[in-house]
């Protein structure tokens, strides 16, 4: 099985591509950009002979949520799969359900020898594509933006968001967080320019996060040591309820771009689809079977004709993360690692092309480093496969 197959690009160290490789129901294209000292994000594309499965998980607090999930969300979501005879939108929902268990079970066994553990969740979208039906389930702000033709048949392409950003900027979540607590006056704190749950984070749905949904836990003596502004609370300030549905994929329908809140920070859903409908898809594909080496990952020989669209986006992001520091996009390349943060976010990419024809792939998973320079997973528990 391939763990990772892509590139790192030479002119910055801090980004890696996949240009190619295809999945069940067309191709895929891959990137990624690190700003935090660690790596927080994590993504993968998952092709089994039945179905795609996409993961984009934005971790915050650190990177041990988004990499519990990279580990685990796809095995639990093949053993409900397995045990219920299919994809579902209940199939969905339980793979969420085990995760989060299994994480905050972790963390309960762990946080005395390991404190931070308390304070580090992950966003977590996930898509399902099953013959002509598209699962999507997420948690907190990623998003799932599909470009489609206006009308069949004609050549304008419309952006359309499938997925909610559960985010208190967002008026309509925040007025849900203070209908779900009218008894907590301090519920949502206006500060370091921004809403955010008892004045600490602006996600109101993860995984994770144990410290903000255990009510005695608030008022422990780490709690006020590590928050000391935040106040108790009596019932989880933050849910781990996932938004899923399902959509019916038809013939218009060309392309999904699956982004951590790195891209969509920078880019509007309109621009994103713009500029993959005006960039020609790559020419070739990546087999870690014929492939050269570097640094430690398999890739093609060839990727003449293009660097791959989830790249591009992710150079527009920088672009326009750099202009509004006033700085160029070749002196924020030489910013480093932590630094970086102040000028962008983590950003992963995955556009999902929908080709609507089924190719039968076998087995493989496709993952991107861990972290930029420490490319080993870190093994939190079994893999995908039983």
């Amino acid at each position: 099985m391939s763990r990772c197959c892509g590139l790192f690009c030479s002119d910055d160290e801090l980004q890696w591509h996949l240009a190619l490789k295809t999945h069940n129901y067309g191709d895929f294209s891959f990137a990624i950009s690190q700003a935090n000292s660690q790596f927080e994000d994590q993504g993968q594309v998952f092709n089994t002979p039945y179905a795609t499965f996409i993961g984009v998980y934005d971790g915050h607090g650190g990177p041990d949520a988004s990499r519990f999930l990279n580990s685990r969300m796809f095995s639990n979501l093949h053993r409900f799969v397995t045990e219920d005879g299919g994809v579902s939108i209940e199939v969905i929902k339980k793979a969420f359900r085990a995760s989060e268990e299994e994480f905050l079970q972790m963390v309960g066994r762990s946080w005395q020898s390991c404190p931070h553990f308390v304070s580090v969740g992950s966003c977590c979208l996930v898509g399902v594509i099953v013959e002509d039906m598209l699962y999507l389930g997420n948690l907190g702000d990623s998003r799932a933006v599909l470009g489609r033709n206006r009308i069949p048949g004609e050549n304008e392409v419309v952006a359309e968001r499938l997925t909610s950003d559960h985010n208190v900027m967002d008026e309509e979540v925040r007025n849900e967080v203070i209908n779900q607590h009218p008894d907590d006056s301090r519920i949502l704190v206006h500060i370091r320019g921004a809403w955010r749950i008892k004045g600490i984070i602006q996600v109101s749905r993860t995984i994770g996060d144990y410290y903000l949904k255990n009510p005695e836990f608030s008022r422990s003596p780490l709690y006020q040591q590590l928050f000391p502004s935040a106040t108790p609370f009596n019932r989880p300030v933050i849910t781990s309820e996932p938004s899923v549905g399902r959509r019916r994929l038809r013939p218009h329908d060309l392309f999904v771009i699956f982004a951590s809140d790195g891209l969509w920070e920078q880019l509007s859903d309109e621009a994103a689809v713009k500029m993959v409908t005006r960039n020609p898809r790559a020419v070739s594909s990546c087999s870690p079977s014929t492939g050269e080496i570097i640094r430690g990952y398999a890739v093609s020989g060839d990727i003449s004709g293009s660097s791959g669209i989830a790249k591009r986006l992710v150079r527009a992001a920088l672009n326009e993360a750099a202009k509004k520091r006033n700085m160029s996009y070749g002196s924020l390349k030489g910013t480093p690692k932590g630094e970086r943060r102040q000028i962008h976010d983590d950003i992963t990419v995955i556009v999902i092309y929908l080709d609507h024809h089924f190719t039968g792939e076998n087995f493989h998973c496709t993952n991107a480093p861990v972290d930029m320079f420490s490319h080993e997973p870190q093994d939190y528990g079994d893999g995908f496969f039983p």
